[in-house]
């Protein structure tokens, strides 16, 4: 039995790390995953492009999906995945390649479930598997569903859902550092949890270029990042800027007809642009 999956990339409006509650966009990058099923016992794991990564979480991913949906059956899964996604850099790689492999598990079994059902398998698989603090329910959904999202990632809730403007581009600066999960300063990220308690009141009044930005300073000055490249960014004529997930990416939201005077005025960094995702039919 064979199934596959995508999902997508997402990036940061409000991180969740510091109370609970965060907010996040699709973005135009996907992970594809397949996963056959045979007889037997076991889970193996091929990532293209990625071989030294650690497999736990897609065998979390499909031993939730078995223990759902064929309690009791004896089958050995071979996962194998692709992804446009850098790895830990704040880009949502994690929550794409749980939500892709379960999607293509659950095809694999012939079976169709409902996304947030779905995306609850792949969070709670994310904790266990040590790479997300919280599970990332925001970013899951985001990556999932596509467009903006707000959620209560402690209850798992989706307080809102909206569609990011389709004349806007997301550039992102994404450098070589990579920064793991149990690495951060979780004392100074609480700290600011005031600060982006506000930055996520004002998302869900929709002005989600202020809190993007606004999370994106507490963020970088309570783990050490350099903003440099965001405050480069606004002055560029950036619509928001700031450091995604946990870095060390940072996104910028620029107007589609002003990108090629932006990285003109950027020059000398190596920047990427890619589309929005709104989902699927959405614009």
């Amino acid at each position: 039995m064979r199934g596959s999956g995508t999902s997508h990339g997402a990036a940061t409006i409000v991180n969740a790390i510091a109370n609970g509650k965060g907010a996040a966009f699709g973005i135009d990058l996907r992970t594809v995953a397949e996963v056959e099923l045979t007889e037997g016992y076991g889970v193996e794991v091929v990532m293209d492009g990625f071989p030294g990564e650690d497999p736990g979480l897609a065998e979390r991913c499909v031993r939730a999906v078995l223990d759902r949906h064929a309690p009791g059956e004896r089958y050995h899964a071979r996962v194998r995945t692709s992804s446009q996604i850098p790895i830990s850099r704040g880009l949502k790689s994690s929550s794409a390649a749980a939500n892709a492999i379960i999607k293509a598990a659950v095809d694999a079994l012939g079976l169709a479930d409902e996304p947030l059902d779905l995306v609850r398998m792949g969070t709670r698989a994310a904790i266990e598997a040590g790479v997300s603090v919280t599970g990332a329910f925001d970013d899951a959904c985001a990556s999932m569903l596509g467009g903006i999202v707000m959620t209560d990632n402690r209850s798992e809730t989706l307080l809102a859902r909206d569609i990011m403007p389709d004349h806007l581009k997301v550039v992102i600066d994404i450098p070589d550092l990579q920064i793991r999960k149990g690495s951060l300063p979780l004392d100074r990220i609480r700290a600011v949890s005031g600060i982006t308690d506000l930055a996520f009141r004002r998302a869900l009044e929709g002005d989600y270029h202020l809190a993007l930005t606004l999370n994106g300073m507490c963020y970088s000055a309570a783990a050490g990042l350099d903003q440099e490249v965001a405050m480069a960014a606004l002055q560029s004529g950036a619509l928001s800027a700031g450091v995604t997930g946990t870095g060390p990416a940072t996104v910028m939201l620029v107007e589609e007809d002003k990108v090629r005077d932006f990285l003109s005025a950027m020059k000398g960094r190596q920047l990427a642009v890619v589309d929005i995702y709104n989902g699927e039919g959405n614009k």
